[in-house]
């Protein structure tokens, strides 16, 4: 069985196979590979794997390990552009390779829906839901003031990009999403929310449900209470809307309040940067609006931007962190949770889309509705004094993403859906 991927970005491994920069996303599809490959004697599949890539000539083409690659040029910056090369990119792709089954990994930009028209194989082209774009176009500006929303700093209106700007992006990912969904008889999810609304947009679809590997090395770890930093807080990202930074800024000060020590570590692009003209010039309105609020709430010396960072001190910071706080207005299911939740990090998240389909509140951590930020404040503050409570959800969250996120489980069930698909043929 010839199975092709179609992944939103240059696999780790194939990066580091051309000597290039590696990105720290989605780098559990490198262990997934990885499985197919050692197992290639009994699972019977050739794989290969496309991918984006800058430059315009596409020309990435190779082998590694058995596994072939291919890049084609698709401008990622701008996922609202349907480059006029894709459709021919893709028919080149599929003409070389000539898969018996195409696997698409997210849709979130316009490689889906090109890889969709140019295989134009419905029974045997397997969508993975990733995010949810639609829904994300729904909540998107939730939480933030009118006048914000609308608003342009110098930065917004040079790249025509304020937040309303960056709602409507997703609302024309959505459509594109939704004519994706259409054209496949196949998807594969995991959550409530992934299920509703892709069997809504094609009735008659297959939904695969299949839980989602996480990173390699968040695996085999255990959150320490004797070792992690007291009343503090982690934040995997706040550098856009959906991320929910904002709610969080809110409640930050009644954890003060009780625990006046209280510090935050953030990570995520630097977006309220001010400290050279530069950045002042650079400054987006949303990071203008999170700059309003650490000014107003006096917040500026209990947090610490940290920049991007890679997966290993994603996962340090993790360890260190008191709770892990996850804010987001919409999320499918996300894997910095999971992360969490698989070391042990007591959670703290809004519940949203589709997150209590990875963690039951009161039992792994602790949800709350995205909009009342008291209760959020009051959730961190009852693990900031209750060690054992902490230390009990602590067990059950990791047992919980033990299960949910086993790679080799994980694996097996995505080898039966391969192989129901491939018995259509």
């Amino acid at each position: 069985m010839k199975v092709l991927w179609v992944c939103n970005i240059m696999l780790p491994m194939i990066a580091e196979e051309l000597g290039l920069k590696a990105s720290n996303r989605e780098g559990w599809l490198t262990g997934l590979a990885n499985m197919i490959r050692r197992n290639a004697g009994k699972n019977q599949i050739d794989l290969g794997i496309c991918f984006p890539v800058n430059t315009t000539s596409g020309a990435v083409r190779g082998e590694m390990e058995g596994i072939k690659y291919y890049g084609f040029y698709e401008n990622v910056a701008k996922e609202t552009e349907y480059e006029s090369t894709l459709d021919a990119s893709m028919e080149h792709i599929l003409a070389e390779f000539q898969p018996d089954m195409v696997h698409i990994f997210g849709t979130e930009f316009p490689h889906t829906l090109a890889m969709t028209r140019a295989f134009d194989n419905p029974d045997h082209t397997l969508i993975g839901i990733q995010g949810v774009c639609a829904a994300c176009a729904e909540h998107y500006t939730d939480g933030i003031p009118p006048f914000v929303q609308r608003r342009y700093t110098l930065r917004d209106f040079l790249k025509k990009d304020n937040i309303l700007d960056q709602q409507r992006k997703f609302t024309i990912r959505a459509e594109r999403e939704a004519e994706a969904i259409r054209r496949v008889n196949h998807v594969a999810g995991r959550t409530t929310l992934d299920k509703e609304v892709s069997t809504s947009i094609h009735e008659s679809i297959q939904y695969h449900f299949m839980n989602e590997t996480l990173r390699s090395n968040f695996y085999g770890k255990k959150w320490d209470i004797t070792k992690c930093k007291r009343h503090s807080i982690f934040v995997s990202q706040g550098d856009y809307p959906l991320k929910g930074f904002h709610y969080f800024l809110q409640a930050l000060p009644s954890i003060r309040a009780v625990f006046p020590d209280t510090h935050v570590y953030v990570t995520g692009n630097q977006i309220t940067r001010q400290d050279t003209l530069k950045s002042r010039l650079k400054i987006s309105s949303y990071g203008r609006y999170l700059v309003q609020l650490i000014e107003e709430n006096k917040l500026e010396n209990c947090i610490t931007f940290l920049g991007m960072v890679n997966s290993e001190e994603m996962c340090y910071q993790m360890l260190k962190a008191n709770v892990f706080v996850s804010p987001s207005t919409m999320e499918n299911s996300p894997n910095s949770v999971g992360e969490a939740m698989l070391l042990g990090t007591p959670v703290v998240a809004s519940q949203v889309g589709g997150v209590a389909s990875i963690l039951t509140h009161d039992e792994d951590g602790f949800t709350y509705p995205v909009n009342e930020v008291n209760r959020l404040a009051n959730y961190v503050c009852k693990f900031f004094s209750d060690d054992e409570l902490a230390m009990q959800m602590s067990e059950h969250a990791r047992a919980h993403a033990a299960k949910t996120h086993d790679p080799e489980e994980n694996y097996h069930t995505l080898m039966e859906i391969y192989n129901d698909i491939y018995k259509l043929k």
